[in-house]
């Protein structure tokens, strides 16, 4: 175990975290990670981690990584010791770190064409732009209408003016 390593994953994941959501790069096949049963497998998982999160148990401590995700739906508590992540990536500042120490072997025999590439994400100032206009307030009358006068209520109670019920529009078909 490196703590200088394991620190510095911590700082930048936290600091990431602060500005916004996530990318967490993990070997799910390492010693001491819990994600889904369907997932156990996979020598690159990535994870989307953010504070914004429900439910919010987000924790990063000494140890490393643990968080209540959604996966397709149902809710499972994930655990990702420091040892098992091997990457960082921020959402908001487009920021990564890589520890090539802690990579699975296969995603560095893999050549560089196979790999993924990053797709490029467009500039603020290359995406259209949104304006925003001001819409007139409806003038405000200086006297509020005179309400309405309440409805006459005869003894025998108030008529029910509404037509009779439609009848459904499904037919059985047999």
């Amino acid at each position: 175990m490196d703590d200088k390593k394991d620190l510095d994953k911590k700082e930048r994941l936290l600091a990431s975290l602060d500005q916004g959501m996530v990318m967490i790069h993990l070997d799910a096949r390492r010693p001491g990670v819990l994600v889904p049963a369907s997932l156990r497998g996979e020598a690159h998982l990535r994870l989307n981690l953010s504070y914004r999160f429900d439910p919010p148990d987000l924790t990063v401590g000494e140890w490393g990584v643990r968080c209540t995700l959604s996966f397709s739906g149902s809710r499972f508590k994930v655990a990702v010791p420091w040892s098992a992540l091997f990457a960082i990536a921020s959402h908001v500042t487009k920021e990564s770190w890589m520890y090539m120490e802690d990579m699975p072997p296969e995603l560095l025999q893999q050549p560089v064409a196979a790999r993924p590439q990053p797709q490029p994400v467009p500039v603020a100032s290359e995406r259209p732009r949104t304006f925003l206009r001001e819409v007139p307030a409806e003038p405000v009358a200086e006297e509020a209408p005179a309400a309405p006068p309440p409805p006459e209520v005869t003894p025998e109670g108030p008529k029910d003016d509404s037509p009779p019920p439609r009848r459904g529009h499904l037919r059985l078909v047999k």
